[in-house]
């Protein structure tokens, strides 16, 4: 269902908004797409991985003596084989982190501090023999204390991951040692102020487990380091260029010397932009003077790359009797793994995005602990503060006799209303979300039944913008090639081939679309923050209008007429001062032999003002009180997706977001033992929503266009999954009657909550 506020019909188009078939389909379903762990060259060897049985301990020796006499190795790495690398900020897709530590965290120096922490590699003839190698590698270590929940890392006697850390606070360094990397501070107005004007104030804490993406395609990488210096990377990614650079500054080599080839990708969700086992491969390539492959298992998945961050939040918020939120504040304390860069900033930023409170006060910590480096998860840690500040708005309204809804509606943001970070909305389509939700057949529907309730929720992602590159290349066909440098996870083939015919009068299968190395496009940003179908979008668009520039100036010799009286329009160059002078597309790209050569387009910008989005839930469950198992009833998801290039990729990813926020909320988190390693590191204990757990996701698209975008676009691929945690969390109270303040909700949970007599907090 898709709601245009516009103002346009909705036959604007000709190709947007139609749902085409995907270019890159047949590949995958046929099992021809090559990914990253189909890389096949000659002279390959296999790379295998040695990491650390503790989380947290001195590495006092490593002997590999033993592996190099095996038969069949060829070579070893261990930190001591990387250069000295200073330390450099580097934005890797949606956190920023430090190359001193991106390197440490590939290969072990001083100290380990997770378990799964890489120590050494070894590059052997085959993966049975590297397997083999590890055991012949001595390691020495001192065991250290570990910590592994933040609210204990917080604390001022707990172990330190880093002796010499101590935390930087709104720029400043404090001089204090601590787990507490980087404290920053949001706010708003005057919250004591604002807190006395309220009518009921409450108080709540929640925490959220690690949580990992759940990609099925495990990490993998082949470098060859050729005898020229140069070096080869194939590599299934979310950021092609962003490898290129991480794997520059670490081995200190140019970028003009690495080349990327970004291979089809199986699911990253933010969670594959970080280099891991290249600088290993690298350099077991560059001693053997062979291509090295090495593909994660998945219990290296889960221990060794990097999951979204836990949190602990502690929330407070006030209200008039009338319905006004008048003040919030909010401390949160974010996960940051081994080493710092958490995306706080954002979570601080979503929290409280979708309301107009004049008061805020919010701060956020990054805090290291002994888990992997934590990273992006689809609206990077905005998950986390929504389902604080979304389910303390639950509780209030409840206490104000309000809808749930109407008291999202009386606080909705909209233009000019400003954000906790301080910047001032453009056009937004929050209220537009709500007021959609309160007027769906669900939310209308009635809601019966023992044990069931009804949960609402909504979410806030700012989107991505940022760099862009696209080539076009005209054939004497009359169709083209797209070149672009953004890594397809969610089928944005289709979506930039739709946007280059809709603006040159083509159907979208005259356009080839290709997701090209490094070396073959300019430098793109990476597929993260839901930027992609904006900026790279955009770099297409303005790639068709230099391609039409071109052709017009062609079409006009071809006519012998004036350049000036020439126009195109729906694939046809028409003369303005005489309709029947009038050459197709095709016609003019047949002869562009002759008229001049071949005819390109280039399109490039980093790309502003992205448009914000937010997305409004509303889910059904019913709870069995004997087993407390959660059944999801029914769910919609009403989103603003500014305007809905293809509609069913659209579709396909808000149902992907609210699937996995469910799994988040009810299922899904690492579990730690005693010796504070995971002990749920594959797919039979991690426990992911399948289909048979769910119903059909209904989706409402709200079109509020983009104003900062030729057709309107804003990214979709995050918000969805904002809602989701406090959305079932709200249901599942009012099927129970009890709160869960700790996610996931798993069974054990509800039972004990249910089994916990009432009371007034």
């Amino acid at each position: 269902m898709i709601q245009d506020f516009s103002g346009n019909s909705k036959g604007k188009y000709n190709v947007i908004g139609s749902r085409p078939i995907r270019h890159d389909g047949w590949d995958k379903v046929t099992g021809r797409a090559i990914y990253g762990a189909d890389i096949r060259i000659p002279d390959l060897l296999y790379g295998k991985i040695k990491r650390s049985p503790h989380a947290h301990a001195r590495i006092l020796s490593i002997n590999t003596s033993q592996a190099l006499k095996l038969p069949g190795v060829r070579a070893v790495a261990t930190a001591d084989d990387l250069v000295e690398t200073v330390s450099k900020l580097s934005n890797i897709g949606e956190t920023i982190v430090d190359i001193r530590e991106i390197a440490s965290n590939s290969l072990a120096s001083d100290k380990v501090l997770y378990k799964g922490h890489a120590v050494a590699a070894v590059a052997a003839t085959s993966p049975h023999i590297a397997e083999e190698a590890l055991d012949l590698i001595e390691v020495n270590y001192e065991t250290l204390p570990a910590v592994v929940d933040v609210r204990e890392a917080i604390k001022d006697n707990a172990p330190l991951l880093d002796e010499k850390r101590t935390m930087q606070a709104m720029g400043e360094d404090t001089g204090k040692h601590s787990n507490i990397a980087t404290h920053n501070l949001f706010k708003l107005g005057d919250v004591e102020k604002g807190f006395s004007r309220a009518d009921i104030i409450l108080e709540r804490k929640y925490n959220n487990a690690t949580i990992h993406q759940g990609y099925i395609e495990p990490h993998n990488t082949t470098v060859h380091w050729k005898k020229d210096g140069s070096i080869t990377v194939w590599v299934s990614t979310q950021g092609p260029f962003q490898i290129r650079a991480q794997l520059s500054d670490v081995l200190k080599v140019p970028i003009s010397k690495i080349k990327v080839i970004p291979c089809e990708i199986g699911g990253g969700f933010g969670g594959k932009f970080p280099i891991y086992m290249e600088p290993a491969a690298a350099i077991m390539s560059y001693k053997s003077g062979h291509p090295v492959k090495i593909v994660m298992s998945r219990t290296e998945v889960f221990e060794a790359s990097g999951p979204a961050p836990g949190s602990y939040i502690q929330v407070k918020m006030g209200a008039t009797k009338e319905g006004k939120i008048t003040a919030a504040q909010a401390n949160l304390y974010f996960e940051a793994g081994a080493f710092p860069g958490s995306a706080m900033g954002a979570g601080a930023t979503c929290m409280f995005s979708p309301y107009n409170i004049e008061n805020l006060c919010v701060d956020a910590y990054d805090v290291v602990v002994n888990k992997p480096k934590s990273q992006a998860y689809r609206a990077p840690c905005a998950p986390n503060a929504a389902h604080a500040s979304e389910a303390i708005l639950d509780e209030i309204a409840e206490k104000l006799n309000l809808d749930p809804l109407e008291f999202r509606h009386i606080n909705a943001s909209k233009e000019g209303d400003r954000r906790a970070d301080g910047v001032v909305f453009n056009r937004i389509g929050c209220e537009e979300t709500v007021n959609a939700a309160m007027q769906s057949k669900h939310y209308k529907s009635k809601l019966e039944g023992l044990n069931r309730g009804r949960g609402v929720a909504s979410g806030f992602w700012f989107n991505g913008g940022g760099q862009s590159a696209a080539v076009i290349n005209v054939t004497t066909n009359g169709t083209v090639n797209l070149l672009e440098g953004s890594a397809d996870i969610g089928g944005s083939r289709a979506s930039m081939a739709m946007i280059v015919a809709e603006e040159l009068g083509l159907s979208v299968d005259e356009v080839n679309p290709m997701v090209v190395d490094t070396d073959s496009i300019a430098y793109t940003d990476g597929t993260g923050g839901s930027r992609v179908t904006y900026a790279t979008g955009h770099a297409c668009y303005l790639a068709a209008q230099d391609v039409i520039k071109e052709m017009c100036i062609r079409a006009a010799n071809q006519l012998e007429i004036n350049k000036d009286d020439i126009k195109f329009n729906n694939g046809k160059f028409t003369s303005k001062s005489d309709s029947k002078k009038q050459l197709s597309f095709k016609e003019v790209a047949a002869e562009q032999g002759i008229t001049g050569g071949p005819i390109t387009g280039s399109g490039n910008i980093n790309a502003s003002g992205p448009g914000n989005a937010f997305a409004t839930h509303i889910v059904d469950v019913e709870v069995d009180p004997e087993t407390g198992k959660v059944e999801i009833l029914r769910y919609t998801a009403v989103q603003d997706v500014g305007t809905a290039i293809h509609p069913s990729y659209v579709e396909g990813q808000i149902q992907g977001g609210v699937v996995q926020g469910i799994g988040w909320a009810l299922n899904e988190g690492f579990f730690y033992n005693e010796e504070c390693a995971i002990a749920n590191t594959s797919f039979l204990d991690y426990r992911m929503p399948t289909s048979l757990d769910l119903p059909m996701i209904e989706t409402i698209l709200v079109e509020v266009p983009n104003p900062n975008s030729p057709h309107g676009i804003r990214g979709v691929g995050e918000v969805p999954i904002v809602p989701p945690l406090a959305a079932v969390a709200n249901a599942i109270y009012h099927a129970i009657g009890k709160r869960l303040y700790d996610l996931p909700m798993s069974p054990d949970r509800i039972i004990a909550a249910m089994q916990q007599p009432v009371c007034e907090l």
